[in-house]
């Protein structure tokens, strides 16, 4: 079999019967058959690209520069300058199975965009494309087969087009995702990506149409027809399967293989009628209803399209890309003209539309520089102007280095030119302690699993929420970024009854969210606000630190990164929860509590009416164990709970030698602060006596003791009567009495007693709260409020969502 090259005249030729080998042993070398040099060149592939991934890593390039990078290295411009390695790794005779795999594509759905995207898309459009039809004249050579208009809409189309795979991840990176200005972006690059693909079914037909009088029209109709049959055919088709599947259950593997056969059947077609194969999976793509059986067929093919096709189908890109043939300074001058002449140009269309919405100058630059990333359709234009002979080695390489540098340079742009306003959010009530009596307490509940829900619940209601201090509840469901996703907040509202869950996370979310909904609606004085945050583990926190601060959240739940086995251990569901935990304890803006759940979901169930539960706080002194007392006590107002405080007193010989070591300034200093904590550890719990010393469910008790063993000894006394430790986690604290209990802790975030209560060893019926008190410069400037302190009731309680306290 023989084909033509589509740059040279040149024979290829091709052994079908060459595909696999009878091995080295046989003498055959096995890069010469067709499926080991696949193999490895898809490796090689693969790790090169993957280097460069790790490269520009700190850099905070998008994937899509790396893979183009990757080709560019392994193709005629670096290594494939070298003919041995070409002839041996990339023959021509091996191109095209790459690029046969290479341009199995994935599907896209497009979604309603406001009238504000509409405009500001085609503002964004119109000057580069223009931009591009003006350079046309000077980069057409005039050897080249077909017409100016051709070429210029080839042209007009590649600098016009915005990326929005690309753009998710930069906004997602830049942590714009959720701002307004990512929203516009991401909106504006969907419409911008309909608009290319138009264009680009428009330039084939008149690249056919060059060829052919009548071939223009011809390939209009067909692909006119085409998308109708589409549409009122295969549409209707496609939701009889969804209809026929019950709810709640897996599409069959016949229908995930039909819709995949459907795929490349429209592929064929589309390339049979003069236009590009990928047309036909677009166009397939956007009649499957956006539903469960889109997110199924994207779910099985996610990982391998992005892993691997994606990256070979812009490593291919860089393959075709030979630099050598941009050939003289004038040439050079041009590629740099046309990358800051299609730049201004996007910028300049997108601030002029920006301003007439009412958005600032600085705001319309930044959108403006987003909408000029490039990516996956752009390399398809380029590829098929390629393949159809519209451009030539030279603009083909020039076009491809102008997307490598326009996306390239956005990121670092953006991140000096756009800075969001991030309010100064002074609210004074961090810490439960500050928080008034008659005031609402904020929390923010943190959700890994629905496992984590009963017990959180559980907590909360002990909280006991009144008509005089009621609880609002910031439920966020904390997700892993994975595959093409991008990081996000997402605010739930209540979904209709009886729509299906999309996906697995979705499921989750509707598990979690109706779990603290039904609570909502059986307690009084509760009001919920479920959230979801997709984003990787490493930057988790942040989005729980944000949120905290935007609803001005006084205390944070997060469940420990360890579960009870059934034999009464602990092991580690997830270590990256670990992670978040360290993070969240170390930047969050309130305090935060650590919940190791131990069957408080159990036998404890709770309930508004009735309620039996053991309380029990450690207390050794310190701003953490204050704030730990602090939210004792208001548990302890509910009705059905007994608490037990045992405050842990060291004996006056421990005290003295204590005071003996305070010599030098920094241990006279430390000597001081520790004095100072004590003084304000004895008028809270003087406070706390006189307050509760009628009430029978309230016990105070304190324990002298002289060393870490002794400690030790008391806390496991203990374990076998409550249903609840609430500790502080003591940062910062250096106490005699815990001494020698760091030296063997598995966790020391949980400080000395939290490890201690956390650990397998310990009982196996009793969970804990460990408790971090904020103590940022608002904590230390502020007095606290103590709950017999005389306060002003708010005219009317913030229970409702998105309102904000004054403070």
């Amino acid at each position: 079999m023989a084909e033509e090259n589509s740059t040279e005249t040149s024979i290829i030729c091709y052994a079908p019967s060459m595909i696999t080998t009878n091995g080295v042993w046989q003498g055959d070398n096995p890069l010469d058959f067709s499926l080991p040099l696949f193999v490895f060149q898809l490796t090689l592939v693969v790790v090169v690209t993957r280097f460069f991934v790790f490269v520009l890593k700190p850099f905070r390039q998008p994937r899509v520069i790396s893979e183009i990078l990757g080709g560019i290295v392994l193709g005629p411009s670096v290594l494939g300058r070298y003919d041995k390695f070409a002839n041996t790794i990339f023959p021509q005779r091996s191109v095209m199975v790459l690029e046969t795999m290479a341009n199995l594509m994935d599907i896209m759905v497009v979604r309603k965009t406001g009238k504000r995207a509409l405009t500001i898309a085609l503002g964004g459009m119109v000057l580069p494309f223009v931009i591009g039809a003006a350079f046309s004249f000077s980069m057409q050579r005039s050897e080249d087969h077909l017409g100016q208009g051709t070429y210029i809409l080839f042209l007009g189309v590649a600098l016009s087009v915005t990326a929005f795979p690309v753009l998710a991840r930069i906004l997602a990176e830049l942590k714009l995702i959720n701002t307004e200005i990512g929203r516009i972006s991401m909106s504006a690059a969907l419409v911008n990506d309909m608009f290319a693909w138009i264009l680009l079914a428009l330039a084939i037909a008149l690249a056919e149409s060059e060829k052919s009088s009548f071939a223009s029209l011809w390939v209009m109709i067909s692909s006119a027809a085409f998308i109708a049959i589409c549409v009122f055919v295969v549409r209707p088709g496609i939701s009889w399967i969804i209809r026929k599947t019950p709810e709640g259950e897996n599409f069959s593997e016949f229908y995930i293989c039909l819709i995949l056969t459907g795929v490349i059947i429209c592929g064929f077609i589309t390339d049979s009628i003069g236009t590009h194969s990928v047309f036909g999976a677009f166009v397939f793509g956007l009649v499957i209803p956006n539903g469960p059986l889109g997110l199924t067929v994207i779910e099985k093919l996610e990982d391998f399209v992005y892993g691997l096709l994606l990256p070979l189908f812009f490593a291919i890109s860089g393959l075709k890309t030979n630099v050598a043939a941009i050939q003289g300074p004038a040439t050079w001058v041009t590629l740099f003209l046309v990358i800051f002449l299609a730049c201004t140009g996007k910028v300049i269309g997108t601030v002029f539309v920006a301003f007439f919405h009412g958005m600032p100058v600085r705001e319309g630059i930044t959108l403006g520089l987003l909408l000029n990333t490039k990516g996956l359709v752009e390399m398809i234009v380029l590829n098929v102007g390629k393949d159809q002979k519209v451009l030539d080695d030279e603009t083909f390489a020039t076009m491809v280095l102008i997307a490598l540098v326009m996306t390239g340079v956005i990121t670092p742009i953006v991140t000096v030119l756009y800075k969001p306003v991030k309010r100064s959010v002074s609210y004074k009530r961090r810490t439960i302690q500050q928080t008034k009596p008659d005031s609402e307490l904020r929390v923010l509940v943190c959700v890994h699993t629905p496992r984590n829900v009963p017990t959180i619940i559980n907590l909360l209601e002990a909280s006991h929420p009144t008509k005089r201090s009621r609880i609002c509840i910031y439920v966020l469901h904390l997700v892993e970024l994975t595959g093409r996703a991008s990081a996000m907040l997402i605010v739930h509202n209540t979904r209709k009854s009886g729509k299906p869950a999309l996906n697995r996370t979705q499921a989750q979310s509707d598990h979690i969210i109706n779990a603290f909904e039904n609570y909502e609606q059986h307690a009084a004085f509760v009001a919920v606000q479920p959230l979801t945050a997709i984003s990787p583990y490493s930057t988790m926190h942040e989005d729980v630190c944000s949120l905290a601060e935007d609803k001005r959240v006084s205390f944070i739940i997060i469940p420990f990164h360890k579960q009870q086995t059934v034999d009464g251990g602990m092991e580690a569901t997830n270590p990256a929860y670990r992670l978040v935990n360290q993070n969240l304890l170390g930047n969050s803006p309130c305090s935060v509590g650590i919940l190791i759940d131990r069957g408080l979901n159990g036998t404890t169930r709770l309930t508004s009416n009735t309620i039996s539960l053991q309380v029990a706080v450690l207390f050794f002194g310190g701003p953490d164990d204050r704030e730990a007392l602090a939210y004792a006590w208001r548990m302890a107002e509910h009705p059905g709970i007994s608490l037990t405080v045992l405050r842990f007193i060291p004996d006056e010989d421990v005290t003295d030698a204590a005071s003996t070591r305070a010599t030098n300034e920094t241990n006279r200093n430390m000597n001081v602060d520790m004095k100072k904590q004590r003084q304000l550890d004895d008028e809270y719990v003087n406070t706390f006596r006189a307050a509760n010393a009628e009430y029978e469910t309230i016990v105070y008790i304190d324990k002298v003791v002289s060393n870490g063993e002794e400690t030790v000894a008391a806390v496991r006394s203990m374990d076998s009567s409550h249903d609840l430790f609430i500790v502080g986690r003591g940062e910062g604290m250096l106490s005699p009495l815990t001494a020698g209990l760091t030296d063997w802790s598995e966790c020391p975030e949980l400080g000395a007693i939290g490890d201690l209560l956390a650990s397998s060893d310990f009982a196996a019926t009793v969970s804990v709260l460990v408790v971090q008190q904020y103590v940022g410069p608002w904590a230390q400037d502020d007095e606290m409020d103590l709950p017999d302190s005389p306060v002003h009731s708010h005219d009317q309680p913030n229970a409702i969502y998105g309102l904000e306290d004054p403070s």
